[in-house]
């Protein structure tokens, strides 16, 4: 029957790329479970079977567990997302930043540093979300490893962002995980920060870009860095008033080189689910001084060590300083639905509703709030509703988004060093850092998710 409808309709599978992947994905499942003969049968001539996911794990598209994805795989994903992200910048774009110098209210340049800081900070948090001193170090090695990857297809804005989080002072003191790095990895590091160094005003990095050809995405901020000092360099007018046309030209070689980018296609192709997981796990946000606390959490300062060899990190997005993250409900409550969806279809084999709790810890490991207690609606099974209220709540959007509380009840957000549980409803206060607020009163203890009942406590 599906050969009889493609072979009949073909113009329906190729205008609609649900209907195609679905098929792709029937052939997929066909070919991995059933007879050659049963395969014979769907006749899918229009599903293009490159972009079909790869049987390598039965019955399951892609792992969205971040042990288990490839360096590879997770480079040319964050690829994607920046390419996309470049391509969006337009012309006027470009010329709104020269001639305002800020790239405030506008928009695709505001993505482009939020995704850039994003990628920053996630090294970071990923790595001080474990517990122990080797496993941080084995996530620091696989993120140098996702580094190469970025190098070898010449994306070097999210080069910079990586390698700034690698570098950042949070993880740079860590003297218990920096000792336990192999040599080749603190070399690799070395040659990522000498080639993104900013030294004779990005040397390095403009002689190897140069050489680039086909698909290559550039520091952003070093561009737009010349553009700024092209329009500062040349007088609008020369003559008795009359246009600097050798100036507009300059301009328009600048941008223009820059757009000429967009039209290479990227080397790889990607997968929507591991899309939807690394946009949710980007989207998080957390303050330096956040970030800090949670350094010295697992590695306190010890004066009778030395201190580890500091090495200058690249100046990730410098040039949009002072741009924060707009956390819009609605924009967060529509990536957390495509990563449940994402998570249903690739783990709730059975189609009921529920995965297990095993594979949602996995699945949770890859987001800095990840340590938390659910309660499942039945024995070792999670449903779609707690793992939708999971992300909601870990995404902190109450929080982030501006609101603040009195001193009557004197609450204080705190830093939970030990298991403990809230006083209002009993459930476990989750998350890495700043799990919930705390009364210096009375040492009440109440979780982010009871900020509307902290309005009427204060």
């Amino acid at each position: 029957k599906c050969s009889f409808f493609n072979c009949l309709f073909p113009a329906v599978f190729e205008t609609d790329p649900l209907l195609e992947q679905t098929m792709g994905d029937l052939w997929t499942l066909v070919r991995s479970d059933g007879e050659e003969t049963h395969s014979q049968i769907v006749d899918t001539p229009h599903v293009n079977v490159s972009q079909a996911p790869s049987p390598s794990v039965k019955k399951r598209k892609v792992s969205l567990i971040f042990d288990h994805m490839e360096p590879d795989e997770m480079a040319e994903h964050l690829s994607y997302l920046e390419f996309k992200n470049f391509c969006n910048i337009s012309f006027l774009d470009y010329r709104s930043y020269v001639v305002r110098g800020s790239v405030r209210d506008n928009p695709a340049l505001e993505r482009s540093v939020m995704m850039c800081n994003g990628v920053s900070q996630w090294v970071q948090l990923m790595i001080l979300s474990r517990h122990t001193a080797q496993q941080r170090a084995q996530v620091f090695t696989k993120f140098i490893q996702v580094a190469q990857r970025l190098r070898a297809l010449q994306n070097f804005n999210t080069l910079m962002a990586v390698t700034g989080g690698l570098c950042h002072s949070s993880i740079s003191r860590l003297k218990d995980t920096s000792n336990l790095l192999p040599p080749d990895v603190t070399k690799a590091l070395s040659e990522m920060t000498e080639l993104l160094s900013s030294r004779s005003n990005y040397s390095n990095y403009r002689r190897v870009y140069s050489e680039c050809s086909g698909f290559k995405v550039p520091i952003l901020g070093v561009h737009l860095k010349d553009l700024i000092s092209l329009n500062e360099a040349l007088p609008d007018y020369v003559d008795e008033e009359k246009i600097n046309l050798s100036k507009l030209q300059h301009l328009y070689s600048n941008i223009n080189e820059l757009l000429a980018t967009h039209s290479c296609s990227p080397p790889f192709e990607a997968n929507k689910d591991l899309l939807h997981l690394l946009t949710l796990s980007l989207d998080l946000y957390y303050t330096e001084d956040e970030i800090y606390e949670l350094s010295y959490t697992k590695e306190p300062k010890n004066h009778k060590t030395q201190p580890a060899a500091p090495v200058k990190a690249p100046g990730v997005a410098e040039w949009g300083s002072g741009v924060t993250p707009r956390l819009d409900p609605d924009t967060i409550s529509r990536h957390v639905k495509q990563m449940v969806d994402s998570i249903m279809k690739n783990y709730d084999l059975n189609q009921d509703g529920f995965i297990s709790l095993d594979d949602f810890d996995k699945i949770a490991a890859n987001f800095p709030f990840s340590y938390c207690t659910q309660k499942a609606d039945r024995e070792g099974q999670i449903s779609r509703e707690e793992i939708t209220s999971y992300f909601m709540r870990g995404m902190s959007i109450c929080a982030k988004l501006g609101y603040n509380f009195n001193d009557a009840h004197n609450f204080q957000e705190t830093t939970y060093k030990r298991l403990t549980f809230c006083d209002m409803c009993g459930g476990f206060l989750w998350g890495v850092i700043k799990q919930g607020y705390h009364c210096k009163g009375n040492n009440m203890a109440v979780p982010q998710c009871h900020t509307n009942i902290l309005f009427i406590l204060t």
